[in-house]
């Protein structure tokens, strides 16, 4: 118990962070965002394989952001957060892959443009 009556709590102290683990998180970051730059300014990969090796990075770096900064684990605010985080993550792959889905077909099945002095 502290002199105001009320007891010292770690949980606090682990779910807002430390100093360190706010370095670790910033230099993690710094380093998923440097080398897809890096990746895209030197092309040393076909474009294909250029995209996925981004889109792993940019999922690796969507982990590292909610450990690191939003403090999200199995025991911060009795398991509301991975609820909250499940379901994010449900509707983050539906509109994705809805919007994809949509994306490739509309380029499947557009007519093939035509040139406009032909029409006449």
């Amino acid at each position: 118990m502290s002199a105001h009556g009320h007891e010292t709590d770690l949980h606090d102290e682990e779910s807002h962070g430390s100093r360190k683990g706010y370095w670790i998180g910033f230099g993690l970051a710094a380093v998923l965002t440097a080398i897809p730059f890096w990746l895209v300014m030197t092309m040393p990969l076909p474009a294909r394989a250029t995209a996925f090796v981004i889109m792993a990075f940019a999922a690796v770096q969507i982990v590292v952001h909610m450990i690191f900064f939003l403090h999200m684990n199995r025991r911060a605010e009795g398991g509301w957060s991975i609820m909250a985080l499940l379901f994010t993550v449900v509707i983050v792959a539906i509109a994705l892959s809805g919007s994809l889905w949509v994306m490739y077909h509309m380029n499947a099945n557009m007519m093939p443009t035509q040139d406009m002095r032909q029409m006449g």
